[in-house]
């Protein structure tokens, strides 16, 4: 059912702007003055109500371990089909602190809800991960970040980087994924050129290498500089997994001199042999010194990459992109662009890999592979959550939130969801609405690189599929420790041309 809510309808800005407020409209109150403690009383509370199985089901789905042995489905249907909107305590885990505990969001109609009402459910006041931000610092250098603002700070931001992504460019960009494709599967599938079959790590030798080189034609980043994103996106999206939670071999000899400059500012690891935390700026010094330089070269010296446009627009108030906006949005496309692609590829490739029938069907007909990779966002949903906070008193699905409460939406069950999706757990390439699939989101924040991603995937597959006759598994994949991305880290498969 959908969410009453008795909030008034001001538009949720939360962030500081010297056109966010006046004297006596200052705007909605930031997280600082929510009373966490009353947060987590109702949590608890309500969390005491469930029975022993459903919060069993809670500690699974919330415990980022359980990924390395898949998605808890059934956990997550359980809940789903009992409640919809269900609290989930957040106890101390490793590498995790112990935190308020938040109201999961599990149904295909809620979290479209959620994700479509900015001023109810907000991106600012608390951040889009789950764990919170650990000081009020911390919290501030976040919301900085254009996924973690609400409008009219991110409408403008919107807009100005929609309007980069112009026709000339994306049919650049197209034909450069094109290229990409090619040289990546040629590398990959001959290998051996006296044979006709051979072997290849799928995840981390053809995907992983995509999104990098696509992302770096994206924001005008040099071909020897990319390994540098790939250490990047490790470090932030897989801060929940110990293999993740060091920094990537690099030789900065190769690089270019914003590489090696970047390098140099690396971080060490702690004692424990891990990163500082990604998500605070003293976690990144190097991220942010190259986004730095690099925002600074391509408005003296533009070139035809999406950034340089980017870096040419004026907003309605003729303002334009500074370059500490540059480096938030550089953090975003480096990151953020990065991972859902690298993990759909593999993640879609599994779902062929256990239906022989839709390799042939695929193969027969690629005209085919466009629906077929929207099952496979469906299917396989690599991005699994994500974090709003409540502006006020709103019902949802039968549960009343206040002020302050941590709402998480689970796109795995969303995607899953048996009331949208018939079937839900059944891979099937014609499935005729697998396009109503929340994996890109949606509302104000729906993934503005999706036709990217999309492009990608289309390609890969139609060129992987063209160029074998036959796909299959050589050993099990190994998965990524997160509840946030449905990582994949090694896809061993053996091919067939």
């Amino acid at each position: 059912m959908p969410a009453t809510t008795r909030c008034s309808r001001r538009r949720s800005n939360s962030r500081p702007s010297s056109s966010a407020s006046s004297p006596t409209d200052p705007g909605p109150p930031q997280v600082s003055t929510v009373d966490r403690s009353a947060a987590r009383a109702r949590v608890d509370a309500a969390y005491a109500r469930l029975t022993e199985v459903e919060r069993g089901w809670t500690r699974v789905v919330h415990d980022p371990a359980t990924y390395t042995r898949d998605v808890p489905y059934a956990a997550l249907a359980g809940l789903r089909d009992r409640h919809g909107v269900v609290p989930v305590a957040e106890p101390a885990l490793p590498g995790w602190p112990e935190g308020t505990g938040y109201w999961l969001v599990l149904r295909h109609a809620d979290v479209d809800r959620v994700l479509k009402d900015p001023a109810t459910f907000s991106s600012s006041l608390g951040g889009t991960q789950m764990r919170d931000p650990r000081t009020e610092d911390d919290l501030a250098y976040v919301r900085r970040m254009m996924l973690n603002m609400d409008p009219p700070e991110h409408s403008r931001l919107r807009r100005l980087l929609a309007k980069s992504f112009t026709p000339k460019a994306i049919g650049a960009l197209e034909a450069q994924i094109q290229g990409h494709v090619t040289g990546i599967l040629d590398q990959a599938l001959d290998s051996t050129p006296t044979s006709r079959q051979g072997a290849c790590d799928f995840a981390k030798d053809v995907s992983a290498d995509l999104p990098l080189l696509t992302l770096a034609d994206v924001m005008g980043v040099p071909a020897p500089d990319r390994w540098l994103m790939f250490d990047w996106a490790n470090r932030v999206i897989g801060w929940q997994d110990p293999d993740y939670r060091v920094s990537a071999a690099f030789d900065p000899s190769g690089a270019t001199e914003l590489g090696r400059a970047a390098y140099a500012l690396r971080p060490s690891p702690g004692a424990d042999g891990l990163m500082p935390d990604p998500r605070t700026r003293e976690g990144m010094p190097d991220l942010y010194a190259y986004a730095h330089a690099l925002g600074t070269l391509r408005r003296e010296q533009p070139g035809e990459d999406v950034m340089s446009i980017l870096m040419s627009q004026r907003d309605d108030a003729g303002g334009s992109v500074s370059v500490a906006e540059f480096e938030n949005l550089f953090w975003l496309f480096a990151v953020a662009g990065n991972e859902t692609t690298r993990n759909g590829m593999p993640g879609g490739l599994l779902g062929l890999l256990g239906s022989p029938q839709a390799q042939e069907a695929l193969r027969a007909r690629p005209d085919g592979i466009p629906n077929a990779v929207e099952e496979m966002l469906r299917w396989w949903t690599p991005v699994m959550t994500f974090r709003r906070t409540a502006t006020c008193e709103v019902e949802l699905s039968g549960v009343t939130l206040q002020r302050g409460d941590k709402v998480v939406v689970s796109f795995a069950a969303a995607n899953r969801d048996p009331e949208v999706f018939a079937d839900p757990d059944v891979f099937d390439i014609e499935r005729a609405n697998a396009r109503r699939h929340l994996a890109f989101g949606a509302g104000p924040h729906v993934c503005l690189g999706a036709f990217l991603a999309r492009s990608m995937m289309t390609t890969m597959f139609t060129q992987l599929l063209g160029r074998t006759t036959w796909l299959e598994a050589a050993g099990e994949p190994v998965w990524l420790q997160s509840n946030f991305q449905r990582g994949v880290k090694r896809l061993p498969i053996t091919w067939r041309m």
